[in-house]
């Protein structure tokens, strides 16, 4: 595995002043291909922002990164953090947009120290326009993006989904835009401030849900286990449990027919085209469910994937990562924590031929390199002693 400093973004230094999800998500997947990320705690730490320090979330959240403790409410760990940014590429934060104003860190003070500086901002609804100022959470991002009414069983009322899509999507978009920021500096040689909103990055993982209305002028409803326009694709009850399958195309469709043995789905005229199964898709998903439930989710697997029919099992997390296909992709890397032992942690869903990602450390402890980075600043031992009584640090 690549050493720190060393993987295809070594050359990077990252300034981590982010909390709880989304802006972490961001940082981590720099971190893992290879930048020097330092996490700026407050000299209390960062439990519970983000869960429990050595609780499962926050340990997959800041694998790779060192931690030093710095008060940002007085005017001596503002200094440093300047001292800090005048040597670094890129800085993400995630404070609601007047706190950077209020403590002096916001793009514009920080750009006079390093007009070079990535400087990423994350929100819940941008940084401007009427609802700046209001706090940011996943599951509002999700209302107000449109996606919990097209999630859940037809009828049944808003629904959330399983994950904080919002927070991660968010991320993600965060980092790509550091990414074109930094290939972007290579031209002007300037840095610049990246924003990415939950609201924003919700709505634009409703993709073809949302194209539907802004092209369509189609309002999307719930679904539920049905695939929105392609039929028959869903969930189907087995003999032994559930399975998904995607039948959906003329082509496949016919083929699903024939391992059902069921011509008349084939022939029947209410079926014949894709918007003729749709529109009967109750009554078809009734007469498929008929035939499912005559054998075990395994059998219906190896004769689909045999026609070259999609489908697949329906699995909870342990078994996820129990498949022989997720094994052999190697989805996880484990790492050794002080505290913990060993720890396994999910990895990255991209690979590169020659400059793989890596997970080289465990989440630090709170402050585990403040007098390191401080050093690297040319803080002597003395100083570092006094910032520490005076609780800069």
């Amino acid at each position: 595995m690549s050493a720190p400093g060393q993987g295809p973004l070594g050359r990077f230094k990252v300034i981590d002043l982010s909390r709880v999800r989304a802006g972490p998500t961001a940082v981590r997947q720099l971190a893992d291909w290879g930048a020097d990320v330092i996490k700026v705690e407050s000299p209390e730490g960062d439990a519970g922002m983000g869960g429990e320090r050595h609780g499962p979330d926050f340990q997959n959240l800041h694998r790779n990164k060192r931690s030093m403790t710095l008060n940002l409410k007085s005017a001596e760990g503002v200094a440093i953090l300047k001292r800090l940014v005048q040597g670094a590429d890129v800085l993400v934060e995630n404070y609601r947009p007047d706190v950077k104003f209020r403590l002096g860190i916001d793009y514009q003070s920080l750009r006079h120290a390093n007009p070079r500086l990535i400087y990423a901002s994350i929100s819940g609804f941008g940084q401007d326009g009427p609802y700046r100022e209001r706090p940011g959470f996943d599951q509002i991002a999700q209302g107000m993006g449109g996606l919990m009414s097209i999630t859940g069983l037809p009828g049944q009322g808003p629904v959330r989904v399983g994950i904080p899509v919002a927070d991660l999507s968010a991320g993600i978009f965060c980092a790509m835009g550091i990414l074109v920021a930094l290939l972007e500096r290579e031209q002007s040689g300037e840095g610049q401030w990246v924003q990415s909103n939950l609201l924003a990055a919700q709505i634009a993982m409703l993709d073809f849900q949302a194209a539907r209305w802004t092209i369509g002028h189609e309002v999307p409803a719930q679904a539920g286990n049905d695939h929105p326009t392609s039929i028959p694709t869903g969930v189907f009850a087995t003999s032994d449990g559930y399975m998904n399958i995607g039948a959906a195309g003329e082509a496949i469709y016919q083929r699903f027919c024939k391992v059902l043995d069921a011509p008349q789905l084939a022939t029947d005229p209410d079926f014949a085209t894709n918007a003729d199964r749709s529109r009967n898709r109750a009554r078809l998903n009734e007469a498929i469910g008929a035939i499912t439930r005559g054998r075990t989710t395994a059998e219906w697997i190896d004769l689909l994937n045999e026609a070259g029919v999609p489908c697949g099992p329906i699995y909870r997390i342990n078994e996820v990562f129990a498949d022989p296909q997720v094994r052999h992709l190697n989805t996880t890397r484990h790492v050794q924590h002080k505290v913990l032992g060993d720890v396994e942690v999910v990895g990255q869903a991209v690979e590169l031929s020659r400059t793989p990602w890596s997970v080289r450390t465990a989440s630090p402890e709170p402050g585990e390199h403040t007098d390191a980075v401080l050093r690297e600043l040319g803080y002597g031992d003395a100083e570092i002693a006094r910032l520490r009584q005076q609780k800069v640090v």
